[in-house]
């Protein structure tokens, strides 16, 4: 069994490359900026930039170019891909990118924005009001409070 499969979660280093294939079909490409955060030996945090070319087609990079600019941060899937060619100098010349076959813009905020560090695209935060509520957006749903009986479960003792 084969799997070649990338999930990266990034922010834009340039703003999206529209191109038009011979036979018309729209290709769009692109870099994203991804860091690797670790602790080392000493316990100081250390951070390491790696940089991914991006590459969509179709109504994919037509919605790319549109909605993506440089700083942006976004989540694509797809696969890894090295194409190989002669250079004008007849060195082998080589370039591995992502070739995406899904897309997830990032948050929405003023054009070029990132978000603040500690958000992701996976989570959103909503603020609780004081009545134990929590709004999502134009609805309100209640939190549901658990009774602190003896002899019952207390949530706040679970450890997961």
């Amino acid at each position: 069994m084969n799997l070649n499969k990338v999930f990266l979660i990034g922010n834009l280093t340039r703003d999206p490359d529209m191109r038009t294939l011979p036979s018309g079909k729209p290709v769009v490409s692109f870099g994203i900026a991804t860091n690797r955060i670790w602790n080392d030996q000493s316990g100081k945090r250390q951070t390491t930039p790696e940089f991914h070319n991006i590459v969509a087609f179709g109504r994919l990079a037509e919605i790319a170019k549109q909605y993506l600019t440089k700083g942006k941060m976004v989540f694509v899937e797809g696969r890894i891909q090295t194409r190989t060619w002669d250079g004008q100098d007849g060195s082998k010349k080589s370039r591995t990118e992502v070739i995406i076959e899904q897309m997830q813009l990032g948050p929405r905020g003023t054009p070029g924005s990132v978000a603040p560090s500690g958000d992701s695209l996976m989570e959103q935060k909503s603020p609780t009001g004081s009545d134990g509520t929590v709004g999502t957006g134009g609805e309100t749903v209640e939190t549901i409070q658990y009774p602190q009986d003896e002899g019952e479960i207390n949530p706040d003792d679970i450890p997961f």
